[in-house]
């Protein structure tokens, strides 16, 4: 288990790859952000490519790390088009550490996201917080 002092400023962590499905990305557009262009699968939601963030942050850090919940993020940006079959990788980098007010057993940790697609280009970024749990 990871808990604040594990954690250092500039530390990068990978988070693993994700094919983008054209069958989920028209599904999600439907419940969700039913623009023609998401609707027709030309182009994926951005909600859906942050949520396909979210998947790979969860699994790759979040579940081998002592969290509590997020009091929230500063900036989502959609830098490219995202398409169906695109593959796309994640990584999280640790910003600044502070102390939590609110819960002095935890930590807050700013946190700068971003997935990439095959030729290395951003396409998505995050700016975002978590609380972390001191040991």
């Amino acid at each position: 288990m990871r808990y604040l002092h594990d954690l250092r400023g500039g530390d990068r962590y990978d988070l693993g790859t994700v094919t983008v499905s054209g069958e989920q990305s028209i599904e999600f557009a439907r419940h969700y952000d039913p623009q023609a262009i998401h609707l027709d699968g030309e182009i994926v939601s951005g909600w859906h490519v942050a949520s396909l963030f979210m998947r790979l942050y969860v699994d790759r850090f979040l579940s081998s790390t002592a969290s509590d919940v997020s009091p929230g993020l500063d900036e989502l940006r959609w830098l490219l088009p995202v398409r169906p079959g695109d593959v796309l990788a994640g990584a999280v980098t640790i910003g600044e550490i502070s102390a939590s007010l609110s819960k002095p057993a935890c930590g807050i940790v700013r946190q700068y996201g971003q997935l990439t697609d095959i030729s290395d280009r951003p396409v998505m970024s995050i700016v975002f917080y978590g609380l972390i749990y001191r040991r």
